[in-house]
């Protein structure tokens, strides 16, 4: 695990005991503090019995303490721990800050932070995947793989690829990456923030925890997230992707099976952006842009059976993110519908000439299909069984089901991947 003198002798507060919950207390009672910790579930709590002090920080008096490190999932807006700490003058904080923190005594080393909308976790996950094929020592946590404090150092000349929600963003403030990538900004949790301004703007706090000796890189292809960017003092470079250098030739996609559609191409190219700020030449990229096999409920295909591909996108929460994997197929049979972020169809309007068919689904399953009725066939199927059962007797060879919700699961699953975990066991029940 990553350890650090900075923490020793000092008091926190744990609140959440789940995965990054656990191996931050573990990181801190090994670096010799003092942690009070608390989760409501009985059966989390009671691995930590004799070890530290169970108690719910909210009740707790945190005179003398030096932060309180909160899941990403406590909506800061609403909870009671922001201000019970902030009476105290207390700061909340996030496992990626005491990263952060510890990072001046890991050996010599480079962090990539991305954070964006929609295709954070293809493009974390797809430069590690450059790095590895360039022999680069390198790991990835944050929003993906291990909780960042259970992994262990990286040796010398290593790079740590962060994936960042702006939930994380929001508990950092000493995070300065080597290279900064804002890929999107689109409404999204916007039951965290006051509006859309200060959801982009706890995006843009990545830049700003940047020195000058940083890199940011620009993907977003918006202007005003362009001029936001060229007025933060942080990082000393910024380099903005041209969204017509998606046409040009200097990237192989062609062999890349797992990057198809047009927002995958976006993603390679700011993962190409970060090698190149990284020094990993053209024909190593392509070789590993070639071999990469994609991440699991990312347009993820599950399978082909009698000329039928069926495209595991439960990753689409919302109609931003199912925009693009509707725009990578033709004769689509469209499964959607669970919890919707935002009425209509917002980015997914302009792709429906690719969608044959349409197949709704949960809470959101009525409105969905009043809006698509009359522009293409569409059935109410309410669950996801109906759904896959009914678009597998429709398809014919050259189709494409696809699983894209472009909602939240939170009404029929407990997450993305329960749901499209679900799916697959589906598809690959068919005969």
């Amino acid at each position: 695990m990553i350890t650090s003198s900075a923490w020793s002798g000092k008091k926190y507060a744990v609140l959440g005991l789940a995965r990054s919950g656990r191996a931050t207390v573990e990181a801190l009672l090994a670096s010799g503090a003092e942690v009070l910790a608390w989760d409501s579930r009985e059966e989390a709590r009671a691995e930590f019995a004799g070890r530290v002090e169970l108690t719910d920080p909210v009740d707790a008096d945190l005179t003398g303490f030096a932060g309180v490190v909160v899941s990403p999932g406590v909506p800061l807006n609403t909870h009671p721990i922001k201000p019970h700490a902030d009476s105290f003058g207390v700061p909340v904080i996030g496992d990626i800050e005491l990263f952060a923190q510890a990072r001046a005594e890991l050996p010599q080393h480079r962090v990539v932070g991305i954070t964006g909308t929609n295709g954070k976790s293809t493009t974390t996950a797809l430069v590690h995947h450059i790095l590895k094929t360039a022999g680069v020592p390198t790991t990835m946590g944050g929003n993906i793989g291990l909780p960042i404090l259970e992994q262990e150092p990286l040796p010398k000349g290593g790079v740590y690829v962060l994936e960042l929600s702006s939930y994380q963003i929001d508990l950092t403030y000493s995070l300065d990456c080597d290279v900064a990538v804002l890929l999107n900004v689109t409404p999204d949790h916007l039951d965290r923030y006051e509006g859309f301004e200060a959801y982009r703007a706890s995006k843009l706090r990545l830049f700003t925890m940047q020195s000058s000796e940083g890199t940011a890189v620009d993907a977003s292809s918006d202007p005003a997230v362009h001029e936001a960017i060229l007025a933060i003092e942080g990082p000393g470079e910024i380099t903005t992707l041209n969204p017509a250098a998606k046409d040009s030739d200097f990237l192989d996609l062609g062999n890349a099976q797992s990057l198809q559609g047009p927002h995958n191409a976006q993603n390679a190219y700011a993962a190409w952006a970060v090698a190149f700020d990284l020094g990993i030449d053209r024909p190593t990229v392509n070789s590993a842009l070639a071999s990469y096999r994609g991440l699991p409920h990312r347009m993820e295909r599950v399978r082909e059976l009698r000329g039928v591909s069926y495209v595991n996108d439960s990753k689409g929460t919302n109609t931003a993110a199912s925009a693009p994997a509707l725009a990578a197929f033709d004769n689509i049979h469209w499964i959607l519908g669970g919890l919707a972020k935002e009425p209509g169809l917002g980015e997914c309007e302009a792709e429906l000439g690719h969608v044959k068919a349409a197949y709704t689904i949960g809470k959101a399953g009525p409105d969905f299909a009043a809006l698509l009725e009359g522009r293409v066939p569409v059935e109410q199927c309410e669950t996801l069984d109906r759904a896959v059962s009914s678009a597998a007797s429709k398809a014919q060879p050259g189709d494409t089901v696809l699983l894209s919700p472009a909602c939240a699961s939170f009404d029929q699953y407990r997450d993305f991947e329960q749901r499209g975990d679900h799916f697959r066991e589906l598809v690959e029940a068919q005969k």
